[in-house]
């Protein structure tokens, strides 16, 4: 007969490792299905190996759910658009954005039915999108610039995995989102307007990635480190892009943790612009503050953010960029 004592003491033990293995990742970072080169970083690990942090990298499907992560203190660092950025300094969270990951081109677009000819019949229409979103702001926006009343058309607050299944069903018009629920509905869908177009009447959009900062200032060497590596990934594709996406190891990283079909992908990655260090220090500034207030104004407009701070420079920060 075995002791009990022992028993306990391979319990207690076991409980210690299971405790153990949960607090064993010491960075925890929010990512998206949002196409760029830096997912193959992810993918090789790389962001370990030059962080030499463990990372629970863990999937989410919209901003407004990054941010919910971010502010509770699960999340330490996160990919999310501007529209979510905007709402998120407006409340005053403690973040900084440290990294602009995308100009959002052709990766963010209205899709709608063959069976509608113009964006007047749109009008009466039911249209998904994740509310406070890039694709939320940009379907807005792009209703304003068609003289379209919001309040005519159906606007449904769906994540992207209910929108591909309520497309499929037939449920929904149209949608404003990315990949891999924009490459579902273009598939027998038609495109209206992509958020690059919508940049050239005024309205960009862009992704970052942002940190708490009160991680940031603890660990000020695994955020420049997190920087530097995806932007040694966008440094790597846009040296010979077309070497780049001819590499088939490549395209099969970006389908795993994009959930996009690999024939698209080449398309989708040259629709967004991903910029390099250089162009990173000019735009974590004025472009930047400047562009979030833009956005914080339209969603008060749109009564999604109660008010407009004077001032976002304390949430964008270029002090983690490689010079």
């Amino acid at each position: 007969m075995i002791p009990h004592a022992p028993l306990r003491l391979l319990a207690a033990l076991a409980l210690g490792g299971a405790s153990w293995l949960a607090q064993a990742a010491d960075l925890t970072v929010a990512y998206q299905t949002t196409l760029d080169p830096a997912k193959v970083a992810q993918a090789d690990g790389a962001y370990e190996k030059a962080s030499q942090a463990s990372i629970d990298w863990r999937k989410f499907d919209n901003g407004a759910d990054v941010i919910t992560a971010v502010a509770s203190g699960d999340v330490q660092i996160g990919y999310l658009g501007s529209s979510p950025l905007a709402a998120a300094a407006t409340r005053k969270l403690p973040v900084e954005t440290f990294l602009i990951a995308t100009q959002i081109g052709a990766g963010e677009a209205l899709i709608a039915r063959d069976s509608i000819q113009s964006p007047q019949d749109l009008i009466g229409k039911k249209i998904a999108v994740p509310f406070v979103s890039t694709g939320h702001y940009s379907l807005l926006a792009a209703l304003k610039a068609w003289n379209i009343d919001p309040g005519k058309v159906q606007i449904l607050n769906l994540a992207p995995p209910a929108i591909i299944a309520a497309w499929k069903r037939g449920d929904i018009d149209a949608t404003y989102v990315w990949d891999p629920a924009l490459g579902v509905a273009k598939e027998n869908g038609k495109v209206l307007i992509t958020s690059g177009e919508l940049a050239k009447k005024g309205a960009p959009t862009f992704d970052a990635w942002i940190v708490r900062k009160d991680y940031a200032a603890k660990h000020p060497d695994v955020v420049k480190s997190f920087a530097k590596v995806t932007l040694d990934a966008y440094a790597d594709y846009r040296k010979d892009t077309q070497a780049w996406v001819a590499n088939p190891d490549n395209i099969a990283k970006l389908a795993k943790l994009s959930g996009a079909k690999p024939g698209d992908i080449p398309a989708l990655l040259e629709g967004n612009t991903y910029p390099l260090a250089a162009d990173q220090i000019g735009a974590l500034g004025a472009p930047t503050t400047q562009a979030l207030a833009d956005t914080a104004t339209f969603l008060k407009q749109q009564g999604k953010v109660d008010a407009v701070l004077p001032d976002y420079a304390p949430y964008v920060s270029a002090h983690y960029i490689p010079h």
